[in-house]
């Protein structure tokens, strides 16, 4: 089966106020995913540690030290982000889960390279990863934790993708939240292309289409705002007008996705009208991108969907999906409203003269 799952108990470990959106029984919906995925035979492996280093190429040392001085205590860091006596080591345990899955997905690229040169189905084996974690984290700044986020997980993968030789990593985030943390890692690097759908105007107030990157990065971020109120449809429109495109023309030799569930039509903290389906078919867009020009190496890492059955549903059809099953069918009504295509049009108004598959 060509899917590899990161996956632990300890994520339960991170335990935040009553009430809190974020709240420990997430942990219970990501384990159990994880053994429906064991149970069918599939590869499930425990992740390791992020270390200091490894975390110090995308956040600043004071703020490692700030956060170290948490360990074993309950602090509130923001008015939403909060650590419990495990937090800081469940938190490193998320990044390096992230960098377990891309461990896995390079050291199984480098197997399959073997091959003779051939070209076949086996030859993407195990080269699709889900790190199953909590807390999420693209909203962790270089020196700032927020937003429930304490180590930017993804962020951390695609600098530890760099570091491994990758000259070309793409990360997109269909999270319902603007991913300004891992936005601004790369703001300025050509390198990683950033990518995110996400509810505007809306927390972090970040996102706008014209925020476009800076520097030699000016184009490799490409926001796509979009209206309260996206449909699957919506969502299939901006992915295939907007995300598959510039994809295509960047050509990245990994994905990263953040796989935030909060545009779910029963999310509390948004107000979107997405399906599980719906995400189904939109990981089946970027799963294929990834295969046609990364050698299948796609690697998401969860975030947001606070709705509990609404996020254990979308995870399952993702996971089969990303198993090579069929996209489920969108239920009715689910066709575009208009918004995406305003969102568009925003985007190719931002990016004019930088991707020409716009």
């Amino acid at each position: 089966m060509p899917l590899t799952l990161i996956s632990s108990p300890r994520f339960a470990d991170h335990v935040t106020p009553p009430g809190h959106p974020e709240r420990v029984e997430r942990a219970d919906v990501l384990d159990v995913v994880a053994d429906r995925w064991r149970a069918r035979g599939g590869r499930v492996i425990e992740p390791r540690e992020a270390t200091r280093e490894e975390l110090a190429r995308v956040h600043e040392e004071a703020y490692l030290d700030a956060l170290e001085a948490t360990r074993g205590r309950a602090v509130m860091l923001d008015p939403d982000t909060f650590t419990s006596p495990q937090s800081l080591a469940v938190a490193a345990l998320a990044a390096g889960a992230a960098l377990s899955g891309l461990e896995a997905i390079l050291q199984d690229g480098r197997a399959a390279a073997k091959d003779d040169g051939q070209v076949a189905a086996a030859a993407h084996s195990h080269r699709r990863a889900l790190a199953l974690v909590r807390p999420p984290g693209h909203h962790a700044e270089a020196g700032r934790a927020m937003g429930f986020c304490l180590h930017n997980n993804v962020a951390v993968a695609a600098a530890a993708a760099l570091a491994a030789g990758l000259d070309r990593v793409a990360i997109v985030d269909y999270d319902v939240h603007h991913g300004n943390g891992t936005q601004h890692s790369f703001y300025r690097d050509s390198r990683v292309l950033f990518v995110s759908t996400h509810q505007y105007p809306f927390y972090p107030g970040t996102g706008a289409a014209g925020e476009t990157g800076e520097g030699d990065g000016r184009g490799f971020t490409v926001n796509v705002p979009l209206e309260s109120g996206c449909t699957d449809g919506d969502y299939a429109l901006v992915c295939d007008r907007v995300i598959v495109p510039v994809l295509d023309e960047f050509a990245p030799e990994l994905v990263l996705v953040s796989a935030g569930f909060d545009a779910h039509e029963r999310d509390p903290l948004a107000h979107m009208r997405m399906s599980a389906a719906g995400f189904g078919a939109l990981t089946a867009r970027l799963a294929a991108a990834a295969d046609r020009h990364a050698g299948g190496r796609l690697l998401l890492v969860t975030e947001g969907g606070y709705d509990l059955p609404a996020f254990g549903e979308s995870l399952d059809v993702v996971v089969r999906v990303l198993a090579g099953e069929p996209v489920p069918e969108l239920h009715e009504g689910a066709g575009p409203t208009g918004r995406g295509a305003t969102a568009v049009h925003a985007v190719r108004d931002a990016q004019a003269g930088r991707w020409h598959a716009l």
